[in-house]
């Protein structure tokens, strides 16, 4: 006998070394966001004997790491029993970094069923997602919408989610939405003691319900000249500057802008719906937002808020506001550094963010409404009070928004005072309903116009379109000639006049631009008259 066939026959019995000890492998299937977009994740639980352990691999952040409490934490308060086993959690694709807290309900559901706590095996045909609580329930996640509309294109008929997500998600056709309370719930679905039926929510619906304002130009009291410009702003998508003194009702003015904007579509409502999920901006009984957005971010906002940003970007204030209003009150006190990066968004109509370990594109299609004062004192052209500035302090003051920014703000007008006639008057002003209809009519011929170019508006015009579509009269042109030699319009300017001509022209539902059209384009280049430097 061999003096080692002892100690062999002992190494060979060992259990998990030699012996054919089978292990308890559970597959979930979850969902992660990168920018606006989902990706699907298979989440693997793997129970081996062993000190008990639980890791979590994958590349997750530290709001996935501390799953492991949370999940031990819930399964525990649930009356359920916690392995007391090596746990190995997988998070598929394993090269891609995973965040936030949504994977907690799927790693649960992955060891119970692998504790076969789970009996039936009917986990492949559904996603779940949701964040635990230390005693069990479910609490709402981040982006349900983008999440729920990459299930139906990879043809996944059933989505698990908290409650409060329910309304959001159900707004895709053709995915059955199972909303939970609490990983109790889930289970007894799962094992067959529980019926959850589906929810339903109409999307006209739900795009009704969300599409009306509590604020309407019918408050404003006098400002006809402003009230008119910002029309013309509406109908063809214009960047608008508004200068005036403290209390003329700027921003007053700009908070009414977006109804008289065109009604959101249902594509535009899910493309905005789908970046305020993203970035937890809906309540739970919001299912789309049905209005277009309005942000108004202050003046000490950093570069990363306003245009995206941190370890893993986040969509920042101009992609917040895609398809509706960004105002900027009080522009000349936002830092120059924040200012010039607006440039790529008001060009492209998107916003790239890069990092080391990824790039994120995020649309930033918005119309840009500033206001500031015209000088230091904010008196400047005021014909009730003197202003008390020099021209040095005016060219200053206005030189802190740079050339190229201002080349990118088709109109700026001189917001005066309110009269106190007007201020104390009963008549309201006009409707917001009624210039809407107008301006819908306009943004309507342009859609027209543009309908086999990638353009909706013209403010998106570029020289070889202006050539194409702004044809004007005799009269128009002569004026035009002597307004580049009397107010020295630069060509840029002259563009601009012209594109807003054009849109003036739709409103009066005219083919060619006039001389009136003109003229009134060009009492909407205030800055270009050099008054200031009088």
């Amino acid at each position: 006998m061999n003096k080692y066939s002892g100690f062999s026959l002992q190494f060979r019995n060992q259990p998990g070394i030699h012996s054919k000890e089978k292990k308890i492998v559970a597959k979930v299937y979850s969902s992660a966001l990168f920018g606006i977009e989902a990706y699907p994740i298979e989440v693997e639980v793997d129970l081996a004997r062993g000190l008990p352990k639980f890791s979590i691999v994958g590349l997750p952040d530290a709001a996935v790491k501390e799953a492991r409490e949370r999940v031990s934490s819930a399964i525990k308060n649930s009356s359920f029993t916690f392995p007391t086993k090596k746990i190995t959690v997988n998070l598929a694709p394993a090269d891609i970094k995973k965040e936030g807290s949504s994977f907690d309900l799927s790693i649960a559901i992955g060891i119970l069923k692998a504790s076969n706590i789970i009996v039936k095996d009917e986990l492949s045909r559904y996603s779940i997602l949701g964040e635990l609580a230390l005693d069990g329930s479910v609490r709402r996640i981040n982006g349900a919408l983008p999440i729920a509309l990459e299930l139906k294109k990879r043809g996944v008929k059933a989505l698990i989610l908290p409650e409060e997500n329910a309304r959001e998600a159900a707004v895709v056709s053709d995915v059955d939405v199972f909303p939970i309370k609490n990983l109790t719930q889930v289970i007894a679905f799962f094992n067959q003691e529980l019926s959850i039926p589906p929810f339903k929510y109409n999307l006209k619906e739900a795009l009704k319900e969300s599409s009306s304002y509590e604020m309407d130009f019918s408050e404003v009291k006098g400002q006809e000249y402003v009230k008119r410009a910002l029309e013309i702003a509406a109908a063809g998508s214009h960047n608008i500057l508004m200068l005036g003194p403290p209390g003329a009702g700027k921003t007053m003015l700009a908070r009414r802008v977006p109804t008289i904007l065109p009604d959101l579509s249902l594509d535009e409502a899910i493309e905005t719906t789908k970046l305020h999920s993203v970035a937890g901006f809906l309540s739970g009984s919001q299912a789309l937002v049905g209005i277009r957005p309005f942000r108004s971010p202050h003046n000490t906002i950093s570069e990363a808020g306003l245009i995206g940003g941190g370890r893993i970007p986040r969509p920042g204030e101009v992609s917040l506001s895609h398809n509706g209003v960004l105002f900027l009150d009080e522009l000349s006190e936002f830092s120059r550094h924040v200012l010039e990066s607006l440039r790529q968004p008001l060009e492209d109509g998107v916003v790239t963010i890069s990092r080391a370990l990824t790039s994120i594109t995020y649309p930033s299609r918005f119309m840009l409404i500033a206001a500031m004062n015209p000088c230091p004192c904010g008196y400047f052209g005021d014909p009730r009070r003197e202003c008390s500035c020099t021209p040095l302090e005016i060219q200053k003051h206005l030189n802190k928004v740079s050339g190229p920014l201002l080349d990118r703000i088709d109109i700026h007008i001189q917001v005066a005072a309110v009269r106190k006639e007007e201020l104390l008057g009963k008549e309201e002003g006009e409707p917001s309903a009624r210039i809407k209809e107008r301006a819908n009519k306009a943004r309507n011929i342009q859609l027209e116009r543009f309908k086999k170019m990638n353009l909706y508006c013209n403010a998106q015009m570029n020289p070889k379109h202006i050539r194409k579509f702004c044809r004007s009269d005799k009269e128009a042109e002569e004026l035009l000639r002597s307004a580049i030699s009397e107010l020295r319009l630069s060509a840029r300017a002259y563009h601009k006049v012209l594109k807003i001509a054009r849109t003036i022209a739709d409103l009066g539902e005219k083919e060619t631009i006039n001389s009136s059209d003109v003229s009134e384009a060009l009492q909407y280049r205030y800055l270009d008259r050099d008054l200031w430097r009088r």
